[in-house]
């Protein structure tokens, strides 16, 4: 990102053209309204940084097709100084000329033309040095044709520009400006500033048009610049003019643009043999994510100062654009309350817009026209001082934070230390919302990602905090452990050669997130078609599903100027939460992940277990697209994001408790709905405190044994050799360790057969489970130590068994309540002493143990689960896989 430096941001608006109400497509869908396509292709002009041009920042689309731009700016331009006569020096105006030449050969690499090249538009910065300005109004408009207004200065318009006439937007023969323009453009300008006069200044516009039109009536007879000399009578002037300037000059003049030249082939005229190239940004101010190569090769360490940081020096202009960019909305900034103070925002009263006659086709008649709708090239600087009053009371150390302290207790000195610890434990939305919060956070992620993959664990560790919306991209990425160079894997990828897949792949993306403007742009569609091909492309295995598109959207709208990047982040996501989902047949899988889903809807809420099943109301009815999407076909993006924050940070298993939390939180009306109301419920999904689903989850999976929740068809954990060098080590988190990571033993889950599994009620844990929860440790498996006698255990473990089976070997702490004698004809517990036990436990966790070929312990947890017992589990493989541990206690008869 580049740094802010001495700029300021500077803000524009204009108007989009608009459709006739009736146009509408060849699909016969009305047509995308040219805002969103300009809004769509200004993304690409946010990562075409360098020195020499204004850096964009954003835009923001309005009512009536209006948008506003956000770009960098400077006050100065070389209209102002040409006036003062600065560039009168061969020296400066040598300087000049290949400084722009810089920024045209730069537009040019991006395929991109100025057309609006003028002296207003060359902005100088505090040194003078040059910054192209509005560069990419010709490109965004998509060379004119989304917009009523022509793009250019006629005065600096080549001939065949001007020759072009308006380009009609269903004329797509027309052929458009390309960058051998600009150099006309620059020519007419150095040609300005040398002769110190405005070309055809008393002529009106279609004077001016014709003058240039008619340059080349002599044919091969007199050259342009001649023409132009003779007219202005700057022929002597012209003569004073070194020759290396007057040769560039007739150069760029070329009328016809097969004989101009290009600025790639001007800049390395001998003109400017002298004149050394602009620095551009040093490679480790990249992250890992845009810049694959070694970071740290061009460091340079600026010099040691025993006074330190300086008191004078201006701590914000060393933050990227972007950053400041972000905190001055934070700060209170409003885009269009600084188009208001300009006055280049008004409003008239309703009635004053009201035509006289409007005709059938949309026309409309005897209303003059809005002033405030055409083209204002006015760039209004945004005041940055509300940002740094907000910022004055952070301490200047703040603007470097060491990674390597911030382990240690913060000093006496650090500013508002108490109150960002506070802030921290405010709702997430306020938390995004707070200046300062958010400041220190953007500050920390930006050295945590530029020193990503070494300070991942750190990257793990402030995640579970909150992720600055700012970085969430990289975020993401470092947390699904993209790493190497991807985009030379995505370059590889045919994306193409037509596929069988085409035509869905079509269908689905004008339905998925069009409600968002940017993901509704065609250039989107194009970007997700690519994204898309390139997964199926190099995934021959797995077979493009219906959802696919809703789980891309998260990425490209995050990465979208990266397509790379959020084709690495999807093809990480999958494999770790949706391992065989996207297999040609994945009915096995599916089932059997729907099936742990209502195992677990079971042991947390049983009420409502027993209520969906008896109207019939199952999770293969909405639960699909919930996990085949993770949620992103259900939820809008600014949901799916803070969702996502903490999703990424748990493991395969997570995603059932986001499911179950949103059950509970629409629990109240799912128990008093019937199957046909259950229906539309879902079909419609009502609002949904996303924080507050989020916390619910977290709670749901750390209060699930983690057998709980095995899945025959998860991921597998790589074996030691297969995991990549430098692989993250085990995330500092709870709920992020994966039931498979765990080494497999004599005491663990077993698969089971799919219908066996969707038969059961209950969940079953492993012994391993069981013997933690009952704090039952040891030096192995085989031999475990009893819990020390002052512990409380957090389960009560039923022996469904007969008593005489009980007596021979039983686990210590456990009731026996035989499954044959437990229940009356009515399905009720018969009481007895151990059923009074069961009922004082109700509440926690109760495992049912029986024999290892028994269906006696899954009946009885059944029948527990219809009385509303909750959190009711049934160990798996029976008190048969104990016996080796020696755990066992044999009780004597009489008691």
């Amino acid at each position: 990102m580049q740094p802010f430096g001495k700029a300021s941001l500077g803000v524009s608006t204009f108007y989009a053209s608009a459709h006739a109400n009736d146009q509408c497509g060849a699909d016969g869908l009305p047509l995308t309204p040219n805002s969103i396509k300009i809004l769509g292709r200004f993304q690409t002009l946010k990562a075409v940084s360098h020195p020499r041009l204004c850096q964009y920042v954003d835009i923001c689309r309005g009512k009536h097709e209006r948008l506003i731009l956000v770009s960098e700016y400077y006050t100065n331009n070389v209209q102002l100084e040409a006036a003062k006569g600065t560039f009168q020096s061969p020296q400066n105006l040598t300087s000049l000329v290949y400084e722009i030449l810089e920024g045209l050969v730069y537009m040019g690499e991006y395929g991109i033309t100025h057309r609006a090249l003028s002296p207003r538009n060359i902005l100088l910065d505090p040194e003078n040095h040059v910054k192209l300005s509005k560069f990419g109004l010709y490109h965004m408009t998509n060379s004119g044709c989304d917009v009523t207004f022509p793009i250019g200065n006629p005065r600096y318009m080549a001939p065949e520009a001007l020759a072009l006439g308006p380009i009609q937007p269903k004329d797509h023969t027309q052929a458009h400006s390309g960058p051998k323009s600009d150099v006309w453009s620059l020519g007419i300008i150095v040609l300005e500033v040398c002769l110190g006069v405005q070309l055809w200044s008393a002529c009106t516009l279609q004077q001016l048009i014709s003058k240039v039109l008619l340059l080349g009536k002599h044919k091969n007879q007199q050259h342009p610049l001649d023409s132009i000399l003779k007219e202005h009578s700057a022929e002597n002037k012209f003569q004073e003019l070194s020759a290396s300037i007057r040769n560039f000059l007739r150069k760029c003049l070329e009328l016809s643009p097969y004989d101009r030249p290009t600025a790639c082939e001007l800049i390395h005229s001998e003109l400017f043999k002298e004149q050394r190239a602009c620095q551009m940004l040093p490679k480790y101010s990249l992250t890992l994510f845009k810049y694959p190569g070694l970071r740290c090769e061009d460091l340079e360490l600026t010099e040691y100062s025993e006074n330190g940081i300086g008191e004078d020096e201006d701590h914000l202009a060393q933050r990227s654009i972007e950053e400041v960019y972000y905190l001055w909305g934070l700060a209170g900034g409003d885009l269009e309350g600084e188009l208001k103070k300009k006055g280049l925002l008004r409003t008239h009263p309703p009635i004053c817009s009201m035509a006289d006659i409007i005709s059938a086709e949309g026309d409309v008649h005897g209303q003059e026209r809005d002033s405030s709708s055409l083209y204002d090239g006015t760039v209004i600087p945004m005041s940055l001082d509300m940002l740094r009053k907000r910022l004055e009371n952070i301490d200047d150390t703040a603007f470097y934070p060491l990674l390597e302290d911030m382990t240690k207790q913060p000093s006496p000195s650090t500013p508002n230390i108490t109150d960002l610890s506070e802030t921290a434990n405010l709702p997430l939305i306020i938390r995004e919302k707070d200046i300062e919060y958010q400041f220190h956070r953007v500050v920390l992620y930006d050295r945590l990602l530029k020193g990503y993959p070494y300070t991942k664990d750190r990257i793990w560790k402030e995640s579970r905090v909150d992720t600055p919306p700012l970085y969430r991209a990289e975020t993401w990425a470092a947390l699904l452990g993209v790493e190497g160079d991807f985009i030379a894997v995505y370059d590889s990828i045919d994306k193409e050669t037509p596929i069988p897949i085409d035509r869905q792949i079509e269908v689905d993306i004008p339905r998925c997130h069009q409600y968002s403007e940017l993901l509704s742009s065609p250039l989107a569609h194009a970007k997700f078609k690519r994204i898309l091909k390139a997964w199926v492309v190099s995934h021959p295995h797995l077979s493009y599903w219906q959802g696919l598109d809703s789980l891309c959207a998260p990425f490209l709208f995050l990465n979208f100027n990266n397509e790379a990047l959020a084709y690495s982040s999807l093809s990480a996501f999958i494999p770790k939460y949706l391992y065989k989902f996207f297999l040609k047949d994945n009915s096995a899988i599916i089932q059997e992940y729907l099936a742990v889903f209502s195992h677990l809807i079971a042991f947390h809420d049983p009420e409502l277990s027993n209520h969906m099943n008896s109207i019939g109301f199952i999770p293969e009815l909405y639960a699909i697209p919930w996990f085949l999407t993770m949620f992103s076909h259900v939820f809008p993006l600014h949901k799916i994001f803070h969702l996502w924050d903490t999703l990424l940070l748990g493991n395969s298993s997570f995603p059932l408790c986001i499911g179950l939390s949103i059950l509970t939180h629409l629990r109240t009306s799912l128990l008093s709905f019937g199957f046909n109301e259950c229906i539309l419920l879902f079909s419609d999904m009502p609002e949904i405190d996303i924080e507050k689903c989020v916390r619910e989850s977290i709670r749901i999976f750390c209060n699930t044994p983690k057998s709980a929740t095995y899945r025959q068809h998860a991921r597998p954990v790589p074996k030691p050799h297969q995991q990549p060098a430098g692989s993250p080590m085990k995330p500092p988190t709870y709920y992020s360790k994966d039931y498979h990571d765990t080494p497999r033993s004599e005491l663990s889950r077993e698969p089971m057969k799919l219908e066996e599994l969707k038969m059961e009620v209950s969940p079953r844990i492993s012994a391993e489970d069981l013997l933690e929860l009952c704090d039952l440790k040891g030096g192995g498996s085989r031999s475990p130590s009893k819990r020390n006698k002052n512990s409380k255990p957090i389960l009560l473990i039923v022996d469904v068994r007969t008593n005489e089976e009980f007596v021979r070997g039983n686990i210590p702490g456990s009731i026996n309540i035989p499954f044959n004698s437990a229940f009356s004809p009515e399905g009720d517990l018969l009481p007895c002493s151990p059923v009074t036990a069961l009922y004082n436990h109700k509440g926690r966790i109760v495992v049912c143990v029986g024999n290892k070929n028994s269906k006696n312990a899954v009946n009885f947890a059944t029948q527990l689960v219809r009385l509303d017992f909750p959190k009711v589990c049934v160990m798996h493989g029976g008190i048969d896989c104990l016996r080796p541990t020696g755990l066992l206690a044999v009780s004597s008869p009489d008691l």
